[in-house]
């Protein structure tokens, strides 16, 4: 097991709570902004958790993947669905590295004096 889940989730909940009782704002903005959803949602819940654990991926947020791989578990998600949705992250990571990669090219090529 590369991390216990379970009990980092807690932890993150706990320290997540404190901050939340030095300065409610905070926590209140993000919790308004993560819950908003469209009056009438077009993906169920799994499909919307498949993507945000890829997006946690990608963002590289080990909080997020504790907490939306546990949502995911919830709404119903296999395994296949989740190595699916990660195959997805892995491609758009590859191909962000392919374009930074000719950005950085570019940068060399045409910043030579």
């Amino acid at each position: 097991m590369l991390n216990d889940w379970s009990t980092y989730r807690s932890n993150l909940m706990s320290t997540l709570k404190e901050i939340g009782q030095i300065s409610p704002d905070l926590i209140a903005a993000h919790d308004h902004i993560a819950s908003a959803a469209p009056r009438e949602p077009k993906l169920d819940a799994k499909t919307r958790e498949l993507i945000a654990l890829a997006v946690a991926v990608t963002t590289r947020c080990d909080g997020c993947i504790a907490v939306h791989s546990e949502a995911a578990r919830k709404a119903g998600a296999s395994k296949e669905e989740i190595v699916d949705a990660l195959g997805v992250a892995i491609a758009l990571n590859t191909g962000a590295a392919l374009v930074y990669t000719a950005r950085a090219f570019d940068a060399f090529t045409k910043g030579a004096s």
